[in-house]
């Protein structure tokens, strides 16, 4: 009987990600789609570039921001606090560019996390028609911005998400990375997100977010989320509240990012947003590791006792690889979906332990959830 309850459920889930995931990959908007067109007048762009001790990186991200092939555009990197020369390598980076400026960071305040702060006070000296909201270390090939822009006008998007194409070269990486793209194609139907108002279909990515500037200052700003973990889900679902348009685009090798590098890091960046991802819940939390247990572990250990759990297993790899593809990941690390969920359970573990320790951590911060 239990067996029996077990693989229904199992099977149900299945289907329902496996609908949406087909769903998502014929309708998921891509950037570059050769249809669009840029108004005849583009929107002037402001990126927007909040930065902490980004040294190692920040040189590439100028220089790839610098040679985009649009018109009108300036570039603002607001220096977090960094002790490790990250203004002065962004300064020798734009090579006297005026379209670049560096702009010193002002001490946090009580009550804001530092990076919704940061993007606060870009925000508050910002030119552009579009704001676009993007991390240190994402890189831009020079197409990009004038895809983005087309998508942004092609959507009327008041506010577009872009999910850049994520580059993972350690295990760890390949094997955590690649689960947003899960998430996202897999249990995220596109549909919904872009045409109903409710909540629960709203998600953005932090590491892209492209704003129309009256639709940012209409949801009050980065002010309206200071103490947000996952800022840019609130956003989302603020944009939505405001009966404006939320519209999400794959980055397509336009827009990518190397997140992390190596099991410590990439332990601890997802560890700092999982619990906040689950509304702060601890319960949720747990129940969401055991749903994952149940759909994607257990029918690799039960297989043995019922031929059919075979084959859900083989479905789960099957939806994992091909949401993989989709975002042009690692097809083949699917067959070792198991071995992910288990260590993002250990990423949950850390989450709940430093809930109860005062709050997630990350670049020598505490920020209570």
């Amino acid at each position: 009987m239990i067996l029996s309850t077990l693989l229904a459920f199992v099977a149900f889930a299945l289907v329902i990600i496996g609908l949406t995931t087909l769903a998502n990959v014929m309708l998921f908007p891509r950037l570059g789609r050769p249809f669009h067109r840029l108004p005849s007048t583009p929107p002037t762009i402001s990126f927007l570039i909040p930065a902490r001790n980004e040294v190692a990186v920040i040189d590439r991200t100028i220089n790839a921001l610098l040679a985009q092939d649009y018109p009108d555009f300036e570039v603002l990197l607001l220096d977090d606090g960094s002790t490790d020369g990250t203004a002065e390598a962004a300064s020798v980076a734009g090579g006297g560019d005026s379209r670049l400026r560096v702009i010193p960071g002002r001490p946090l305040p009580g009550g804001w996390l530092g990076k919704n702060w940061a993007c606060q006070q870009l925000a508050e000296v910002a030119t552009g028609d579009v704001l676009v909201f993007t991390d240190a270390d994402v890189r831009w090939e020079p197409q990009a911005v004038a895809a983005l822009v087309g998508e942004l006008v092609f959507g009327r998007a008041d506010l577009l998400s872009v999910w850049p194409t994520q580059e993972t070269v350690t295990w760890a990486e390949r094997l955590i990375v690649p689960q947003m793209a899960l998430a996202i194609i897999g249990y995220l139907p596109i549909l919904p997100v872009h045409a109903f108002p409710w909540p629960i279909f709203a998600a953005a990515n932090g590491q892209c977010m492209a704003f129309r500037s009256v639709a940012y200052d209409k949801i009050g700003g980065h002010a309206a989320v200071a103490g947000e973990v996952v800022e840019d889900v609130v956003f989302a679902r603020r944009v939505k509240a405001q009966g404006l348009r939320l519209r999400m685009a794959d980055g397509q090798g336009l827009i990518h990012c190397r997140m992390y590098s190596g099991w410590p890091s990439v332990r601890d960046g997802f560890a700092k947003n999982i619990l906040a991802g689950h509304g702060g819940s601890v319960a949720f939390l747990f129940a969401s590791t055991i749903f994952h247990w149940l759909v994607f572990v257990m029918p690799w250990i039960l297989w043995f006792v019922d031929w059919r759990f075979a084959i859900l297993a083989v479905v789960g790899v099957v939806i994992r690889a091909v949401t993989a593809s989709f975002t042009r990941q690692r097809a083949l690390d699917a067959l070792l979906m198991p071995i992910s969920v288990i260590l993002m359970t250990v990423i949950a573990g850390r989450s709940i332990i430093w809930h109860y320790r005062g709050g997630p951590r990350w670049k020598g911060r505490v920020a209570r959830v």
